[in-house]
């Protein structure tokens, strides 16, 4: 009798079993980091409906695992190639154009090469993967309970022999397909690391004379050897020298207004220098030179009177602007001390300490739109500014220098990126929610998206509901110390605010994560002031920190145009 199709047998209305075959196999189980994503999207897409009890069909040879047969049910049709939409990509090899065969070619060409290879390996692997699924599908026909009625056990043991070794070179194609994926990867990164060292090379070319005549193929290299500027590393290493004026030449924030009264001062040390702010009798803030005129005495160990600092020694008072006008016991002299330009704006107060006339505008420093400062911190560092912003601009070192703070419990990223702007000095951490910026010269303004204290979110600060923002001033106070303000703001629990001596609490948290840092960046002062390099092999999640260091090296050298300048 003349065996009728499955479908035929079943009215439109009753539904036959099918089955999904789930394949473990402990020795090739980690094909799945690579292609797992794409086997799940596959799964979602099947038609099911429902699922019957699971039956084990046990496989002794070839393969360490079992095979696991799940019952479910729908239309025979709904079946076939139920994962070829998924998997139907087009082989990007038809899409390759390759350029200017047989010569060398530039960093860009090569990177664009490397992407290439990056994506013919995932279609590769697409194919591999889907090999197997449609292996599985004959799996399931074979193991079909309504199948096996027209079939001899001899005939299902062979059908099934013939599917695990098929399977097996599968899964040897899924591994190659593994492999391909993960060189294709590391030679990305290699490609990004050789993009980067190029920021690092000095770009000055020389002219070429434009009335030479054509020259010879030897003579082409020569002049090519001579307009190629000499390749250059980043070089941090040797005791920090003097601070270059240019440095100086901007507004910088000193203190914040909070931690000011009219008849307080703040004694500051900015580029190696003694200075002194208070408020003078119109409540504005001045700074002014710490050493008092007549026998050099600190003026902070004085007080404020009406608007006037007075010196501890003979009683002198200065007014914000330096001049004198008090001398007790004598008659009053001409004599005035050297003061700086400054101003209060947006809860902080700013100096110019440089020799170019100010900027006619202050920065703004503000948290965003919804935020709430909880806390407002001075500290003093036993670091150089420059080195402590390098540290602040580093994410990648969290998991495993603050173990037992805020980075607590945090699992070690297969890779960690940060995404920026070809010309831009701000960004985003991949795969940390957290946004980062470096502002001109010593400031970094980052957004971390949290979902309760010391746990992060999400993959971006868009998709997390709360927040914390944080600003970070690094003033340089000397070589060997920066004076740190700390600001915290955050857009939700504005509560917090009214408890009492949450400042202090909020300072000792800071203080525990500072802490975890200084023990290794003192070690590298050590070091570097010792001669070592303290930059001496940047990795790609390094972009921002390099780029921080390539923007002072250009302002150290007096460059006519700075780089990552946001108004270029």
């Amino acid at each position: 009798m003349k065996q009728q199709p499955l479908s035929s047998t079943k009215s439109s209305k009753q539904r036959c079993p099918r089955f999904l075959l789930s394949l473990s196999l402990s020795h090739d189980c980690h094909f799945l980091n690579v292609m797992n994503a794409i086997a799940t999207g596959a799964l979602i897409t099947l038609p099911f409906s429902s699922f019957s009890r699971s039956s084990n069909f046990g496989v002794k040879k070839g393969l360490k695992g079992q095979f696991k047969v799940f019952a479910v049910f729908g239309e025979e049709d709904e079946k076939k190639n139920a994962w070829g939409a998924l998997f139907h990509v087009e082989d990007p090899r038809t899409k390759i154009q390759l350029h200017n065969k047989g010569k060398i070619a530039n960093i860009d060409q090569a990177l664009e090469v490397a992407r290439y290879d990056l994506q013919y390996f995932d279609w590769r692997a697409r194919q591999d993967v889907l090999t197997i699924m449609l292996l599985h599908e004959k799996v399931v026909e074979v193991l079909n309970p309504l199948a096996r009625e027209f079939k001899s056990i001899g005939t299902m043991k062979k059908e099934l022999a013939e599917l695990q070794e098929e399977l097996e070179e599968a899964h040897r194609q899924v591994n190659i397909s593994e492999a391909r994926v993960s060189t294709a990867l590391d030679k990305l990164a290699y490609m990004e690391e050789l993009v980067n060292d190029r920021l690092l090379q000095d770009r000055t070319v020389t002219e070429v004379s434009q009335t030479s005549s054509s020259p010879s193929t030897s003579s082409d290299s020569v002049d090519i050897k001579k307009r190629r500027s000499p390749r250059r590393r980043l070089q941090v290493s040797g005791p920090v020298q003097p601070y270059p004026p240019h440095l100086k030449n901007f507004w910088l924030p000193v203190a914040f207004s909070s931690g000011l009264k009219d008849d307080t001062m703040i004694p500051i040390e900015c580029f190696e220098e003694p200075w002194v702010i208070f408020r003078g009798k119109d409540g504005k803030p001045g700074c002014v030179q710490n050493t008092c005129a007549h026998r050099a005495c600190p003026l902070h160990l004085g007080s404020v009177n009406d608007g006037r600092i007075q010196c501890p020694y003979h009683g002198w008072e200065f007014a914000t602007d330096g001049k004198c006008e008090k001398m007790p016991s004598t008659q009053l002299r001409n004599v005035k001390i050297k003061s700086l330009p400054c101003f209060e704006k947006e809860g902080m107060i700013w100096v110019w300490p440089g020799t170019d006339p100010p900027a006619v505008t202050l920065p703004s420093l503000q948290p965003p739109s919804g935020f709430k400062v909880h806390a407002e911190i001075v500290m003093e560092i036993p670091i150089e500014h420059g080195l402590l912003l390098d540290n602040l601009l580093d994410l990648a070192h969290a998991p495993f220098t603050h173990t037992s703070t805020f980075a607590k419990g945090w699992s070690v990223p297969s890779l960690v990126k940060f995404l920026t702007p070809a010309t831009g000095l701000q960004g985003y951490w991949d795969p940390y929610p957290i946004d980062m910026e470096f502002r001109p010269p010593c400031m970094v303004i980052s957004t971390i998206g949290i979902s309760k204290p010391g746990k992060l979110e999400g993959k971006s600060t868009k998709q997390c509901a709360t927040h914390l923002h944080q600003l970070h001033v690094c003033l340089p106070s000397s070589k060997q110390k920066t004076r740190l303000l700390y600001r915290m703001s955050l857009d939700f629990a504005p509560l917090l605010t009214h408890i009492p001596f949450m400042q202090h609490l909020w300072r000792h948290f800071a203080k525990q994560v500072l802490d975890e840092d200084l023990r290794l960046v003192e070690g590298q002062q050590e070091r570097m002031n010792n001669g070592d390099n303290v930059w001496n092999f940047p990795v790609p999640y390094d972009k921002l920190g390099v780029r921080y260091r390539l923007w002072r090296d250009a302002l150290e050298r007096e460059a006519k145009e700075l780089p990552f300048n946001r108004e270029n």
